[in-house]
């Protein structure tokens, strides 16, 4: 069966369905842009300080913080440890790239985090409910 034989009642469904997709997913894009700000913040203090890109012990605990929201959130957690893996990833690149900046005397200026004024460009910025967040 294609799409085009698909019953009037059956397409407003889908289309509907797929509305609230297309907005959930662009709300996920602008919440990973607000968390990369704050984890830029993050990158530049580290870099400031001359301390280390990456904090694996901070990275453990939101594996297991995250993970636990999964499940209570009925989400495979294996999908939402590789998710934060993958982010992580990212913002340590990110936090590489400003230590090297700032060390050659190049680093730009981190926009506010939750201000809307900076791209994106890190992953350990706060989630909700967590107060200890971006304190890598």
């Amino acid at each position: 069966m294609t799409t085009s034989n698909i019953d009037e009642s059956v397409r407003t469904e889908l289309n509907r369905l797929r509305d609230s997709i297309d907005n959930i997913d662009a709300a996920v894009i602008h919440m990973l842009a607000e968390r990369f700000k704050c984890t830029q913040q993050v990158g530049h203090l580290k870099a400031e300080h001359k301390l280390p890109p990456a904090d694996p012990a901070r990275e453990s605990r939101q594996i297991a913080r995250l993970r636990q929201l999964a499940e209570s959130a009925r989400l495979d957690p294996a999908f939402a440890e590789k998710l934060l893996n993958f982010v992580v990833a990212e913002v340590i690149h990110h936090h590489e790239r400003i230590a090297e900046e700032s060390e050659s005397g190049v680093a730009r200026a981190p926009g506010g985090c939750g201000n809307g004024n900076d791209r994106p460009g890190g992953a350990d910025g706060p989630a909700a409910g967590d107060d200890t967040a971006g304190r890598s």
